[in-house]
């Protein structure tokens, strides 16, 4: 109730003072007319000054000399009107005045209640961080998160044969829990599939089978898919496994992107944006976290108190997230027979290579394609892959470099 009374007076006390200098004006203020008619008379004793010197003629003289006198005669009419009290005008003051106290305490009323926060007493800095960094540590755990949202629906683009794939590879991972080839497998068709529980289950094996092997970009892949099992939510374990592969790798992008995700969700957008605007400017316009970051980052920088900051227009169209198999998947089927791990490894390779033919992706993507097929023994169908990708990317070496090493490995190039 203290505020509320503080924020009356003070606006009825700004209000009052511009009222009050609307209605008595200007201390000494000359009338417009009286400035016109001094002007006017200069200009007639400048006109004798030239008929003296001979610069003009007497004609001319006389007839300047009666246009200045008809100018002279409205001002000197005009000022006996502003100087006659009874005479002068209202000027609608008393609407003036009504519509300025109106303007300034409902303006200002208004004001508050789009940029502040009714209700809530001021918050300082410390204090702002100090309410993120408990809401932090409370969030809900992985687990609880994934308790309270509903089942992902099975995908309807799959076909019977791959499903039954993919289950038999789940029975064989199960009777060999300690394959990493196989666990590898598994993960990345469980993520294909958009089973991400079971995904972040098979990484989460990955992770222990490696140990201290395990490289960022493992530690990344397992956030990631504990991320999108959450349906967007990073949690305490998402963020340990971050934090892993940003120690390993600080330049990972994904764990960049997921990292300040996950400072947005807990009330640190200042933090969020810093990362994700170095993260922007860094990445090539096909990397899969520009688009989120573009999408989010402007809300992002008005919550952090940036309301100048424009963002930068797009330079390309952007890819999508990594799929598909590497190298590695190819050769990695466990117990599955030739025929069965070719036919799974030629449907994965299949559906990468539509889409990166309609939508595009990574140049990471476009390698991995390449390696699969060079596994595969196509060697003409990845050189034509390897061209479409050097058209694509021409000019960006930072991006063609992980093509070529796949073409040279797949012995497309020398």
């Amino acid at each position: 109730m203290g505020f509320w009374i503080i924020v009356i007076v003070l606006s009825a006390l700004v209000a009052s003072l511009l009222i009050l200098a609307l209605l008595r004006g200007r201390p000494g203020a000359e009338p417009a007319a009286a400035y016109d008619l001094r002007v006017y008379r200069d200009q007639l004793a400048e006109v004798d000054r030239d008929l003296a010197r001979g610069l003009i003629n007497e004609s001319d003289a006389e007839r300047i000399r009666a246009e200045v006198s008809r100018r002279i005669l409205a001002a000197d009419a005009a000022l006996r009107r502003e100087t006659d009290p009874d005479k002068r005008p209202l000027m609608g003051t008393g609407v003036i005045v009504t519509l300025l106290a109106v303007v300034v305490l409902g303006g200002s009323s208004l004001l508050y209640f789009n940029l502040g926060a009714p209700g809530y007493r001021d918050l300082s800095q410390a204090t702002r961080i100090e309410m993120a960094q408990e809401l932090r540590e409370s969030r809900p755990s992985q687990a609880q998160a994934e308790a309270e949202l509903p089942p992902a629906p099975p995908r309807q683009d799959v076909s019977q044969d791959y499903l039954d794939l993919v289950e038999k590879l789940r029975r064989t991972v199960a009777k060999r829990p300690d394959d990493l080839q196989g666990q590898t497998l598994l993960a990345r068709n469980e993520a294909v599939m958009g089973n991400y529980v079971a995904a972040h289950k098979a990484q989460a094996e990955i992770l222990r089978i490696k140990g201290e092997d395990a490289t960022a970009a493992d530690y990344s892949d397992y956030a990631d898919m504990l991320v999108l099992a959450a349906q967007g939510y990073v949690s305490p374990e998402a963020e340990a496994s971050l934090k892993r592969a940003l120690e390993l790798d600080p330049r990972d992008g994904a764990s960049r992107y997921y990292w300040g995700l996950m400072m947005a969700q807990t009330g640190r957008p200042d933090i969020a944006f810093q990362v994700w605007e170095a993260l922007l400017n860094e990445s090539t316009p096909d990397a899969p976290w520009v688009p989120p970051i573009r999408a989010n980052i402007e809300e992002t920088a008005r919550r952090a108190g940036l309301s100048k900051y424009t963002l930068p227009p797009a330079a390309a169209p952007n890819g999508a997230p990594l799929a598909g198999p590497s190298a590695a998947d190819v050769q990695a089927a466990g117990e599955m027979t030739d025929e069965e791990r070719q036919a799974m490894i030629r449907s994965m390779v299949e559906r990468l290579s539509e889409r990166l033919g309609t939508e595009g992706g990574s140049p990471a993507e476009w390698a991995r394609l390449i390696g699969a097929l060079g596994v595969l023994g196509e060697a003409d169908r990845a050189r034509a892959i390897y061209d479409d990708a050097a058209e694509k990317f021409a000019g960006n070496d930072s991006a063609l470099s992980p093509i070529r090493d796949a073409a040279r490995r797949a012995g497309v190039i020398e």
